[in-house]
């Protein structure tokens, strides 16, 4: 199943999607997985297959509002998990072996027709993904769903290009949704074949996304656990892969969003102030550290993260950065932290803030490394923040705390496939503390870390029903790969934890024996 690149029109591959659309808007899994199956035997390029998946579930994965008020009751509405699913799946197969290379995004098929208009799923009106735990039934086909956002016409604007993007944004604070949406493809429009300027347009939109993060975790269930950034990446990536000039779909998918409501800036206006108050707004001038952590200043933070309060961290990281360290090498140690939450997270529930703040981190640490953003620095208090604030989260829910990692019994005595086997067979008998153990003993045997990672991101590939396992997956094995962090190992141990551990709906194997069966992949 090799990756092909260039795009085609013929009638034959036009009908395929056509009927891929008409089965996941008929919400039938089992017809759009036969249907994507099809088209890779028929060897599709995956632009082409990631560009009409999101075609098919733009208009129908955006909300016209992410909290809800029912009865005097505050419910939070669900990001969209369909284009981020894609995003994830386009990364983690790359660590796949070839046979298993299209299942993260088979698993985007499989999800798909559950995660259609979710404002109507908690509303009782719609089937899917949102409404598992109620188990509505509806009788024939279900109905179409709601287009809370129509496409738009590009709208240009007045002024030089920093004070157009200083408009959008501002549109985008004011939850102006259809007149940033305009502004933002006019602006678009106007960078066509200006890869600086688009660069720039891009960062700004990543920008938007990571400075929305609520300000409150703890009995609190309206928030955007920094989703919008995570839909803002996923728009740039995607969008690089399908081709800028074929990205339109893509834009409608991502970019309505980061208007809609509620907003939370707090956060990052904490982190306005703290550059300014504390660093004399200078940050620009720390942009160039490079400085690696030492073991003890690693540990502070970690400390001041995981059972401190404000301002503590905000100090040290201020101190951090006067003394030379890298934002990257700060980044890094947080996202220790956002893992150790994960490792202690005990009631399959009780994920939701650590793998938030863990993928939030993650999409820090890519941001520093692929734009040069004015205010980027900022990110690492808003960070810190949320993982903080996660912290305080877990320490008041119940069935979390510290775990006591140890090799299984005879494990020292197994050969490297034999460890892998037995972790393999624990991520996939959700036995989340027996895969930490079993990563755990594999580590300290010394074994190839390539096979491990080959393991755990397959784990990551087989789990579905919920993109959060390929979406945390992807992300941890990510930043191992270039973490600065001496005890990045703690990646690792997160990944396998959270593969097993995070709550699961329904058959999380399905999609995956149905792969298996329709390309005759081995064990």
């Amino acid at each position: 199943m090799a990756i092909s690149a260039s795009p085609t029109t013929q009638p034959e591959v036009t009908d395929s999607y056509a009927r891929l659309e008409e089965k996941v808007l008929e919400r039938d899994q089992r017809g759009a997985s036969q249907i994507f199956y099809d088209l890779v035997r028929a060897g599709r390029p995956l632009p082409e297959l990631v560009r009409e998946i999101v075609r098919i579930h733009a208009p129908y994965t955006h909300v016209p509002y992410h909290q809800r008020l029912d009865d005097g009751v505050v419910r939070f509405v669900n990001n969209d998990h369909c284009f981020l699913s894609s995003r994830a799946s386009t990364d983690l197969m790359k660590l796949l072996r070839p046979e298993l290379a299209y299942l993260p995004l088979a698993q985007t098929i499989w999800y798909v027709p559950t995660g259609l208009d979710p404002w109507n799923q908690l509303l009782g009106k719609m089937p899917g993904h949102y409404v598992r735990l109620y188990e509505l039934k509806f009788e024939g086909k279900p109905p179409l769903p709601h287009i809370h956002w129509s496409d738009q016409q590009p709208l240009a604007i007045e002024g030089t290009f920093p004070e157009k993007l200083n408009a959008w944004l501002t549109l985008v604070q004011r939850g102006e949704v259809i007149n940033a949406y305009r502004v933002f493809l006019g602006l678009w429009h106007e960078v066509v074949g200006d890869e600086a300027r688009r660069t720039q347009l891009l960062a700004h939109l990543v920008f938007a996304g990571l400075i929305d993060v609520q300000d409150r975790v703890l009995h609190n269930r309206s928030y955007t656990t920094g989703h919008k950034s995570y839909r803002a990446r996923a728009t740039v990536q995607l969008a690089r892969m399908v081709g800028w000039e074929h990205a339109g779909s893509v834009l409608y998918a991502g970019v309505p969003d980061m208007a809609v409501g509620p907003r939370w800036h707090s956060t990052y206006e904490m982190a306005c102030l703290v550059v300014q108050n504390i660093l004399g707004g200078k940050d620009q001038e720390f942009l160039g550290n490079d400085g690696a952590l030492s073991p003890v200043e690693s540990l502070a933070l970690l400390e001041a993260l995981l059972s401190g309060e404000e301002p503590g961290y905000i100090d040290l990281i201020v101190a951090l950065l006067r003394s030379g360290k890298g934002l990257r090498q700060i980044i890094d140690t947080i996202q220790l932290g956002s893992a150790q939450l994960i490792l202690e997270t005990g009631d399959p529930n009780s994920y939701s803030m650590p793998q938030h703040s863990y993928e939030y981190c993650n999409n820090v640490r890519w941001f520093f490394d692929s734009f040069e953003h004015p205010h980027r620095l900022k990110l690492l208090f808003v960070a810190a923040a949320f993982v903080n604030r996660s912290a305080h989260h877990q320490m008041h829910t119940p069935d979390n705390g510290p775990i006591k990692i140890e090799s299984p019994r005879g494990a020292e005595t197994m050969s490297s496939h034999e460890l892998l086997q037995r972790l393999d067979d624990a991520l996939m008998g959700l036995r989340a503390f027996e895969a930490v153990n079993w990563t755990a003993a594999y580590l300290q045997a010394g074994h190839d870390r390539a096979a491990l990672v080959e393991t755990l991101a397959t784990g990551a590939a087989k789990t579905g029903n919920d993109p959060h396992n390929q979406e945390l997956g992807i992300c941890l094995l990510e930043d191992y790969a270039h973490s600065t962090a001496r005890d990045r190992d703690r990646l690792l141990l997160a990944c396998a934890k959270h593969t097993a551990g995070h709550r699961k709906y329904g058959d999380h194997l399905e999609a995956y024996r149905r792969f298996s069966e329709a390309f005759a992949v081995r064990a």
